[in-house]
């Protein structure tokens, strides 16, 4: 049994792990500033100041931080303030923890973001050769908040002084999660018969699994060499367009009508968030994941979605039993 810690672990992704962990017999605590009830232990913090939390971090074997405002919102003064103090400010935490407790964690996960690249329709984007946005000719001032508090946020991680901990960034691509987060949005939009290209198309979308999302993390946990930023999401991001073509196709939607850049800045208004979030070309592979011998389970968009939409379609209990399959084949 590990003990696993996982700050900011109340949203999606964070319920996804803990399930996962929680399901492995693994003893999961969650650190959340609006503590609820869960199968797990939740323990209160307020994601600045050290405080009684501390004491599950002593002794933990693993912290996975996924602490931040979620990036769904409009970008107003107050809500950048929020996005960028979240995540600089709970990662200073954590790291000031990790260095003041006597029996540290061996590794530290700590959420990054694959938005930290530079709006790329050219060519792919791994940790080796992949350039930092936010200075690119063209780039819109959202692109440079995002990418600023990426560099910010991975900034405030290496800085921790945590000598007796592997550390280990992830810059994630959006987690397809069904009905939930930006799958379960844009799946609710096509029932309105939405759906179509947004914007010009040819932008990149950087996607992962959440089956293989879940395999990724565990992979950089048990793999003692692999530390410093990390690409986690499928190795085929794929253009706008095709994207939702074939999405459109797994729900058995056939025609939708293309979303100008316009309307998406108009609808954005309308649904209190930011058209960045889809007409920023995000082309990001898995460099180092494959590189160490990682293998996707869904390496691929269209039978990720076939399998993600019979998912949100299946009872709770045979999706568990799915789940479980696939834990026993080594896919999960």
């Amino acid at each position: 049994m590990r003990r696993i810690v996982i700050p900011g672990g109340t949203g999606a992704v964070g319920q996804l792990l803990a399930g996962h962990f929680h399901g492995c017999g693994d003893q999961v605590t969650v650190l959340s500033r609006t503590p609820v009830r869960a199968p797990w232990s939740v323990v209160a913090w307020n994601g600045e100041e050290l405080g009684e939390w501390v004491k599950v971090i002593d002794g933990a074997d693993v912290v996975i931080n996924l602490a931040g405002r979620s990036v769904d919102c409009r970008y107003t003064a107050a809500h950048r303030r929020e996005i960028m103090d979240s995540r600089v400010n709970a990662t200073r935490a954590v790291g000031r923890a990790i260095a003041e407790v006597s029996q540290p964690p061996a590794v530290w996960l700590n959420a990054s973001t694959a938005t930290i690249y530079r709006h790329s329709l050219d060519r792919a984007m791994d940790e080796a050769t992949g350039e930092l946005g936010g200075g690119e000719a063209g780039a819109l001032p959202t692109w440079k908040f995002s990418t600023d508090v990426a560099r910010a946020w991975e900034a405030a991680f290496f800085e921790a002084q945590t000598p007796r901990t592997r550390k280990v960034a992830t810059r994630s691509a959006i987690v397809m999660i069904p009905g939930v987060s930006w799958l379960g949005k844009l799946t609710n939009l096509m029932r309105w018969g939405l759906g179509g290209t947004e914007g010009p198309g040819t932008q990149f979308m950087s996607w992962i699994h959440q089956i293989d999302f879940v395999r990724a993390v565990e992979f950089l946990i048990g793999r003692g060499d692999m530390e410093g930023a990390v690409n986690v999401c499928s190795p085929n991001p794929l253009p706008n367009r095709e994207f939702l073509r074939v999405l459109r196709s797994a729900f058995g939607v056939h025609i939708a009508p293309p979303l100008p850049e316009w309307t998406l800045r108009v609808g954005s208004i309308l649904m209190r968030t930011e058209a960045e979030l889809v007409l920023k070309s995000r082309r990001v592979i898995p460099g180092r994941l494959l590189a160490a011998g990682f293998e996707f389970a869904y390496p691929d968009w269209p039978a990720a979605i076939r399998d993600l939409a019979g998912r949100g379609r299946a009872a709770p209990q045979d999706q568990r039993q799915h789940d479980a399959q696939q834990h026993a084949r080594g896919q999960s």
